[in-house]
């Protein structure tokens, strides 16, 4: 995908609704200074454009039973495009995983796991990551606690 240009009056835009995704089209309007309409067809144009991908609520891991978030570092015993592809499509399959990353350095892939508690994340590691074909080392680390958690870009010129 291309680099959409964007405006200062496109970027506020973002800005406010990275901050309230539920806020109304009227006071989105008015933080940004535009009339309704004209605020509504520029949100349209920026999701058709898929710089606005979607809108989604936030949880809270803790308040959901899922406290323990673990950092996992997959490394490979060979790189072909078809065991890569496999574990990518096993792992994007694991509703534990929440971000999966290909990388460069220590390891081939990081995954953001979160789960209950340690039973649950050995009962993962057993029954899902164990069982991938072509991993060579699975190299764990468990947030103590969490510093930042964001989504929001910054959209500032």
């Amino acid at each position: 995908m291309k680099q959409v240009n964007l405006d200062k009056l496109d970027r506020r835009i973002l800005d406010v609704l990275q901050q309230d995704g539920r806020i109304s089209n009227q006071m989105l309007a008015e933080q940004v200074g535009l009339s309704p309409a004209a605020c509504w067809r520029r949100v349209r144009t920026l999701e058709e454009a898929g710089v606005i991908v979607g809108y989604s609520a936030r949880l809270d891991p803790e308040a959901m039973g899922q406290g323990l978030c673990v950092l996992v570092n997959l490394s490979l015993q060979r790189h072909t495009i078809d065991s890569t592809a496999e574990i990518e499509r096993e792992v994007s399959s694991y509703p534990e995983v929440l971000q999966c990353f290909a990388v460069t350095g220590n390891a081939d892939f990081v995954l953001r796991v979160v789960v209950p508690d340690m039973a649950s994340y050995d009962q993962f590691l057993n029954e899902k990551i164990f069982t991938l074909r072509g991993i060579a080392q699975v190299n764990s680390n468990f947030a103590l606690r969490e510093i930042k958690n964001t989504h929001t870009l910054p959209v500032s010129e």
